[in-house]
């Protein structure tokens, strides 16, 4: 019962403040245009100086784990192709580059910093699973909505440079970096800037898993139902059944393993969709699937944390 009250206190929070988005959506508290805008409040400044907070209070030189940023690189790698040469498998190929995306792409950046907050108190692990992950989501992202747009054909190599650009602007990256920077040289943090980043680091959580509820759409979900459901397995469940195991055996423990369980069976983050529709495609598969593994992981995740706290490896 013990190890069990741990996982809940770790997923239903997230859950619930998710569940209070979308319920405040539909009462219009907080409209489409505001939760939009929530998002992207979040992604652009609440988030990045929550992970600046974290990196620049460690000593970010003493916790450095090259292997553990590797691992993080190959597992995302292997996922995505494994994603693609599932793709095949599909009959209506337009929708090959949506199946990819949202199966591989987790919203690891703020559902990780939400988990391990709400375990472990702090989210110095997120950091190297992002440095891991992110490049190479959306790297990914690009060339598979490009190569299997509908009705097209090729790399889009000007929106390709176009996303490199956004990768080096992209602002957790930016983030990271600043507070990398930070914690190597050991620079100063007056009290009313440490503050003050403290204030703005604590709305990051709340406040995107509200934007996040708010942003569901529920009638979407049954759009692409079949597809929708194959990408939600992948993502809640096989690829953390493949992978999982083998972070265990190379010893990773507690926040780290944690922040991997996130990084591959999170669910499918909201940008997805955003980056398919701006790209060409439907973006049915995409709202779909957001909607779906959103739903499914506050179960999922909480079963992985039992399993993982029931072998006490968390």
């Amino acid at each position: 019962m013990d190890n069990l009250i741990f996982c809940l206190n770790g997923t239903m929070p997230i859950f619930i403040l998710m569940i209070l988005g979308y319920v405040f959506n539909k009462i219009n508290i907080v409209d489409d245009v505001l939760s939009e805008k929530m998002n992207k409040f979040v992604f652009k400044v609440a988030l990045p100086v929550l992970l600046f907070k974290d990196i620049a209070d460690a000593d970010f030189t003493s916790s450095w784990d090259g292997k553990y940023v590797l691992f993080g690189i190959v597992v995302t790698t292997l996922s995505i192709l494994i994603m693609v040469g599932a793709s095949f498998l599909l009959k209506d190929k337009s929708i090959r580059g949506e199946f990819i995306q949202a199966g591989y792409r987790s919203s690891q950046a703020l559902l990780g910093a939400a988990y391990l907050q709400n375990l472990y108190g702090d989210v110095t692990a997120v950091p190297l699973m992002l440095i891991g992950s992110v490049p190479i989501y959306n790297m990914a992202a690009v060339i598979v909505l490009s190569v299997m747009k509908p009705q097209s054909g090729g790399l889009d190599k000007s929106l390709f440079k176009k996303t490199i650009k956004g990768i080096i602007t992209n602002p957790l990256i930016i983030g990271l970096f600043v507070g990398t920077i930070w914690s190597c040289f050991k620079l100063p943090q007056p009290e009313i800037f440490k503050k003050t980043v403290s204030s703005i680091s604590s709305v990051a959580t709340p406040l995107g898993l509200i934007a996040l509820g708010a942003s569901l759409d529920i009638e979407k979900a049954f759009g692409k139902l079949k597809p929708a459901i194959a990408c939600t397995i992948f993502k809640l469940f096989i690829f953390v059944g493949l992978f999982l195991p083998i972070a265990v055996y190379l010893g990773y423990r507690n926040d780290k393993l944690v922040a991997l369980l996130i990084m591959m069976g999170a669910a499918t983050t909201v940008s997805s969709f955003v980056m398919a529709k701006n790209m060409g495609h439907e973006g049915t598969l995409s709202s779909s699937t957001v909607m779906m593994t959103t739903f499914f992981s506050s179960f999922s995740i909480t079963m992985w944390l039992y399993l993982l706290k029931w072998f006490s490896l968390i």
